[in-house]
């Protein structure tokens, strides 16, 4: 890597992200949402699938800062397909992603039709692709860019997460039946390639890392994909203590995000009156979790919120103290750290991405264990916080710092900054955030 860009000026980058859309939530939110940051401190064009064109430029965008490339006869196929094969939209999310790494690589031949030339004269000092996240994809711009000399940054990448033995029965509740098979994706066309010709790597989680081959471990650098808007999640005090202690869930109402082990560790507390829970979400558990709340005689201690708009979360869940997200199988996680920036408590489980976004002091990360014994540590957990409310309080703030400090949107524009100049040649050291990202 010795491009020897100079880096004093603002360095003009191509960003990949052609699910950016500031009206959805999960990878299209953080396309649109690293984006933005990131041409605060960059000359930033984005290269977006034409669907998000008019949520674009309903959020102010203007022409010269995006270009909308019209790949919806591939993109439509393949979700109509995978809806067929999934059975709707809920489950069975690695259907609908392995559909989509076929016809991905349309949309890349079309953002090389339109951006070649200029890249060949220069216009730009590098391409980085942001989405999409998953590693199964490949691209065929890594190397075309290194063909011309333009240095290429692929990431964050995540996902793959095995699915944990504890909870093997979830995979087939969750219609993950392709999962079987999902690590035949290092066989396909463009999956070496891709990695051999990228100038940097961002790797957003530990699974991640330890699927990446020994070969190109010298270009990764560890950084989670999630950060915080601080305009939908503004700083301010920690929650109040009151009593009952208050327990958020945010999430999909689906098997594997564990509202059901949640219900069920907080139970004896609240039938005491000690502590109450928001379960805010839907999807096809909810019947179910009603009936189970009912079943243990906590119906009363139990609401259920139903479907909110992610930008109402932070009004619904500000009398709340501690967020209990037991999820088992999670790639990245970022709902932790928007409940950890408003000053809760994180209860999770420490696999996949959201024990990598709760250190020490600030949550609780508990170990994976079969279901009963899951239930167990998670009461025993808010049995401590209910005896010890002082300790709510100042875990809270201690989140609430860490994430401010580390996981804004605007930080992690610097952090890949950082990436870029060392791809370029501007800066001889390999980035390292820590892993866990630190303080």
């Amino acid at each position: 890597m010795n491009h020897n860009v100079e880096t004093k000026r603002r360095l003009r980058v191509l960003l990949i992200a052609e699910a950016a859309n500031p009206k959805l939530t999960s990878v299209a939110l953080i396309g649109w949402s690293f984006s933005r940051a990131m041409a605060k401190i960059a000359d930033a064009h984005m290269a977006v699938e034409q669907r998000n064109h008019d949520d674009l430029v309903n959020a102010g965008l203007r022409p010269d800062d995006f270009t909308a490339i019209d790949n919806r006869r591939w993109q439509g196929l393949s979700w109509n397909v995978a809806k067929v094969l999934r059975g709707g939209t809920s489950l069975g999310w690695s259907t609908y992603s392995a559909l989509s790494t076929l016809v991905y690589p349309f949309f890349e031949l079309k953002v090389w039709k339109q951006f070649g030339e200029r890249l060949r004269r220069g216009e730009f000092d590098l391409v980085h692709r942001v989405t999409p996240l998953a590693p199964v994809v490949p691209s065929l711009l890594a190397a075309r860019c290194a063909r011309i000399g333009v240095p290429f940054v692929l990431g964050p990448l995540n996902g793959g997460v095995p699915w944990p033995k504890e909870f093997s029965g979830l995979r087939r509740a969750e219609k993950e039946w392709m999962s079987h098979i999902r690590g035949a994706y290092k066989l396909m066309p463009g999956f070496h390639a891709t990695r051999r010709h990228a100038s940097a790597i961002i790797v957003a989680a530990r699974a991640a890392w330890a699927e990446m081959p020994a070969p190109y471990m010298p270009k990764c650098v560890y950084l989670p994909e999630n950060a915080i808007d601080v305009a939908r999640f503004p700083r301010r005090e920690p929650p109040a203590l009151r009593k009952p202690l208050s327990v958020a869930f945010i999430g999909r109402l689906v098997p594997m995000k564990g509202a059901d082990m949640l219900i069920e560790a907080a139970a004896p507390l609240a039938r005491d009156g000690k502590l109450e829970l928001n379960i805010i979400g839907d999807g096809p558990e909810a019947p179910k979790l009603k009936q189970m709340a009912a079943e243990l005689l906590v119906a009363d201690r139990v609401k259920f919120s139903g479907w909110v708009d992610h930008t109402q979360i932070a009004d619904l869940v500000k009398q709340s103290q501690i967020f209990g997200f037991p999820s088992v199988h999670e790639f990245g996680g970022g709902v932790v750290l928007e409940a950890m920036a408003l000053g809760l408590v994180p209860v999770v489980v420490d696999y996949g991405g959201p024990g990598e976004l709760v250190p020490p002091g600030t949550g609780f990360a508990l170990p994976m264990a079969p279901r009963a014994e899951l239930v167990r540590s998670l009461r025993d957990c808010l049995v401590k916080l209910v005896a010890s409310p002082d300790q709510v309080r100042a875990m809270g703030q201690r989140a609430q710092d860490y994430v401010y400090r580390s996981f804004t949107w605007d930080a992690k524009a610097h952090q890949v900054l950082e990436v870029y100049r060392w791809a370029l040649g501007a800066r001889k050291d390999k980035p390292d955030f820590g892993m866990p990202v630190s303080a």
